[in-house]
């Protein structure tokens, strides 16, 4: 594990990242927001020093999203998808998957139940 940036308060934003498998895990918890929006770019948007990227995104300790978080997600995944890498997202409570559905980000970035679903390599 690396890289966890603490939450002060439940509504503000907690990214903890690790590699499992040659898969980057991120997970957030709080909720994402205008106000997190540049943090929350930076743990989907980092550099994977050349190697495509394959992200899980863990949402389970998400709170609330806003068009921002979309924006971001939308973005890490037409990086990923130009790295010849992806971006899948995990884990996402009802009032998160809703927004998602509503979207339609969900026909775009595969969404599953839980991580370890999105980790595999047929998912």
């Amino acid at each position: 594990m690396a890289d966890i940036d603490n939450a002060d308060s439940p509504d503000q934003l907690a990214i903890e990242h690790r590699v499992v498998d040659g898969v980057r895990v991120v997970t957030v918890r709080g909720e994402i927001d205008q106000t997190v929006q540049e943090a929350f770019g930076k743990a989907l948007l980092e550099d994977d020093g050349g190697v495509p990227p394959r992200i899980v995104l863990d949402l389970g300790g998400v709170t609330f999203m806003d068009s921002s978080g979309i924006n971001v997600l939308l973005s890490a995944h037409r990086r990923a998808s130009a790295a010849d890498g992806w971006l899948r997202l995990a884990g996402a409570r009802d009032a998160v998957l809703r927004v998602l559905q509503l979207v339609g980000v969900d026909t775009v970035i595969g969404c599953y139940p839980t991580v370890e679903q999105a980790q595999r390599p047929h998912a």
